[in-house]
């Protein structure tokens, strides 16, 4: 058994409603903390869901101030405005809570606010200096894992994305409440959910750092978030499926945080970068032409999760593993997302580019199973066309 590390975020609550517990929780564990910051985005500010949140600080005689400019694909700019407005509030706290985007910010603001090293310099692995705020994170989609990664992912160009991976980034806190999610259009539910799945897939066929824990937290992961992904779709008030993908997100989170991802990650992301697609639907699309490219040297991996998804699959590792990708591809089919690139505005002309920008993706591309050429990323784009 090879050596590893496993790090994680050191308290987790899974609790229908426990948000509105966030003043006590804080009056608790930060009893000195008067200035709390939190992060979202506009679109769920609107839906009135951050009152009961807002209302629980209040009456913990908390100060709050809310930053809701946080955009899909943050850019510099929205960061660097977050923590001017931090630091001009004296905030000793921040709360991250929304989708990847606003905790990625929140993250990013808990590790700037109280230093003075620069952003462009935390690029990278391991760059971030010193301590940061405390930090609490509650995701409002069952997707990204980002409640308890250690991963910031910030827009740098027009179409360039950079990451911050340091520890300093792991939240203090991460709650999960269905409540949060209960809005969510059913398509998002879909490609976020299958977003998570694709978390715990790469985590455990990484070629580096995989590890007992992360293939147990991956397995667990998968058949909560299989056996519930069809429910939140079609029944989005069910708040037991709800939790369910939530915690099977955050497991794949946990599981990615520490067996790092791979192609799936390293070709959808010049889709989101150049045509704006949301990054859990750029993974599902490249995600079954990815696997089936991995199949000849994954097979026996995929048999195994195959066990989870297509039970009913028998015979040799080939025939299992064919057997789980045919699944995910369904699956995207049955919840009625995009399941081909042409169908988000991208041409055979495109491909090119993308195949460029993907093999930039070295950090990623180092961890898959199968070496992948410019070569070959041209012909999953066009598989995937």
């Amino acid at each position: 058994m090879n050596n590893f590390e496993f790090r994680t975020v050191p308290y987790i609550v899974s609790q229908i409603g426990g948000a509105k517990q966030l003043g006590e929780m804080i009056a608790q564990h930060y009893p000195a903390v008067r200035r709390v910051l939190l992060v979202t985005d506009a679109g769920f500010l609107k839906t009135g869901l951050v009152n009961p949140v807002i209302a629980s600080l209040e009456n913990n005689k908390l100060h709050v101030a809310v930053f809701s400019d946080v955009i899909a694909d943050p850019p510099e700019a929205v960061v660097h405005q977050a923590v001017a407005d931090a630091k001009q509030k004296e905030v000793e706290l921040v709360v991250g809570l929304g989708g990847g985007s606003s905790m990625d910010v929140a993250k990013l603001i808990a590790v700037l606010a109280g230093s003075e090293q620069s952003l462009s310099s935390m690029y990278g692995i391991g760059n971030v200096k010193g301590s940061r705020l405390p930090l609490i994170q509650i995701p409002t989609t069952a997707g990204t894992g980002s409640e308890v990664t250690p991963i910031s992912i910030v827009t740098t160009g027009a179409t360039t994305k950079m990451g911050v991976v340091a520890p300093q980034l792991y939240a203090d806190i991460a709650i999960l409440d269905a409540e949060l999610t209960t809005g969510l259009p059913a398509k998002v539910t879909a490609a976020t959910g299958i977003d998570a799945m694709v978390h715990a897939i790469e985590a455990y066929t990484t070629k580096h750092k995989k590890n007992p824990l992360s293939d147990m937290l991956a397995r667990q992961a998968l058949g909560l978030l299989w056996n519930n992904i069809d429910q939140a779709c079609t029944n989005g008030t069910n708040l037991e499926a709800r939790q369910a993908m939530l915690l099977g997100a955050m497991l794949a989170g946990q599981c990615f945080a520490n067996a790092p991802v791979a192609a799936v990650h390293a070709l959808a992301y010049p889709i989101g970068g150049i045509f704006h697609v949301p990054h859990g639907l750029s993974n599902s699309l490249v995600l079954p032409h990815v696997l089936r490219f991995n199949a000849p040297q994954a097979a026996s991996q995929y048999a195994e999760l195959a066990s989870i998804i297509a039970p009913a699959a028998q015979g040799s590792d080939e025939a299992r593993s064919t057997a789980l990708i045919n699944a995910m591809e369904a699956l995207a089919k049955r919840v009625g997302i995009e399941t081909q690139l042409r169908q988000v505005g991208i041409a055979e002309k495109d491909l090119d580019q993308l195949s460029s920008d993907a093999m930039l993706q070295t950090r990623l591309l180092g961890n898959n199973p199968r070496e992948v050429k410019l070569e070959d990323a041209r012909a999953i784009y066009a598989a995937a066309l």
